[in-house]
């Protein structure tokens, strides 16, 4: 089939590569999200995805909006037979959905019905899952409501972060991506309507989102922590900044601490819940970079019981 690729980040570039690699599909085109500001300088970056498509040579479309008529055009006289998408972080209109004959087919990284949104992995991590995974599916005009193609399955580890779970699913979704096109080239792979039970939704995680709960158990401390690593980070306020909390763990055998108080031993930094302690492993105070806990406590010598959180 000939394909026109969408998608933006990192995590979308080994469904890119899979892609290419195949031999058996054309890669007519790439299309992702317009260059935007980075670092420090703030200069305008190309996408992960634009980056990689450029490097092999294929054409890079790069609306402002889907439902430009200008990118409509060039999509119509490409006249893909079908359009993968992995992450790409727009909304396509009904006139884009139209064009591919077999429509535009999302790797999406979670169990649909399951975490339907623009972040799964998190809510999974966040959540508790024990299992996770991928699907691909026909994007209809609903929220990743469509019939599903194929799946694959993913044991969300105990010391899981967002991050670390999204590597993995990008990689073995890449498969399951190529999979679903060629079953759909040679007709041996129809998609199925999603179950009506079962629908969890996956918003976007806000900053707010990310501000840890001390009152919480410490079973969700962890989580929240673990499932806003990398992005948007989990954090905490601490002496009238932001404090963010990089990497933790539980700490069964600490349960005197009340919410949010810090004890500071000589290589530890444990921190009380609404049940134990979490040890405190990595943070980053705010303008400065990651470091260890122990080296940031002695740095700001915090006081006998002195507290986290608002």
């Amino acid at each position: 089939m000939k394909l026109v690729f969408a998608g933006t980040p990192e995590v979308a570039v080994p469904a890119l590569d899979a892609l290419i690699a195949s031999g058996r599909h054309e890669v007519a085109a790439v299309v992702t999200r317009p260059d935007a500001p980075a670092g420090r300088g703030r200069r305008l970056v190309a996408s992960p995805v634009a980056e990689r498509a450029e490097e092999a040579g294929i054409e890079v479309l790069k609306p402002a909006r889907p439902r430009d008529e200008d990118f409509l055009a060039r999509l119509r006289e490409i006249a893909p037979d079908c359009c993968p998408v992995v992450a790409y972080g727009a909304l396509l209109p009904k006139a884009a959905l139209d064009i591919p004959a077999k429509g535009w087919v999302n790797l999406h990284f979670s169990l649909l019905p399951a975490w339907r949104g623009a972040a799964p992995v998190q809510h999974a991590v966040m959540s508790g899952d024990e299992v996770t995974g991928a699907s691909t599916f026909l994007i209809e005009e609903g929220l990743d409501s469509g019939p599903v193609y194929g799946v694959l399955t993913e044991e969300v580890r105990p010391t899981d972060t967002s991050g670390d779970l999204l590597t993995r699913l990008a990689f073995a979704g890449s498969g399951l991506l190529a999979a679903t096109m060629d079953g759909i080239e040679d007709g041996t792979l129809h998609a199925v309507p999603q179950p009506a039970d079962g629908v969890t939704l996956a918003p976007k995680i806000t900053v707010e989102d990310a501000q840890v709960q001390w009152s919480a158990p410490a079973l969700r401390v962890d989580r929240v922590i673990r499932g806003c690593t990398p992005a948007p980070g989990a954090w905490t306020p601490f002496r009238g900044e932001r404090l963010k909390l990089v990497q933790a763990t539980p700490a069964v055998d600490r349960s005197e601490l009340a919410p949010g108080e810090l004890s500071v031993g000589k290589n530890n930094v444990f921190v009380g819940t609404g049940s134990h302690a979490v040890e405190l492993l990595w943070v980053q105070p705010q303008g400065k970079k990651p470091m260890r806990a122990a080296d940031w406590a002695r740095g700001v010598r915090i006081a006998a019981g002195e507290l986290v959180g608002s």
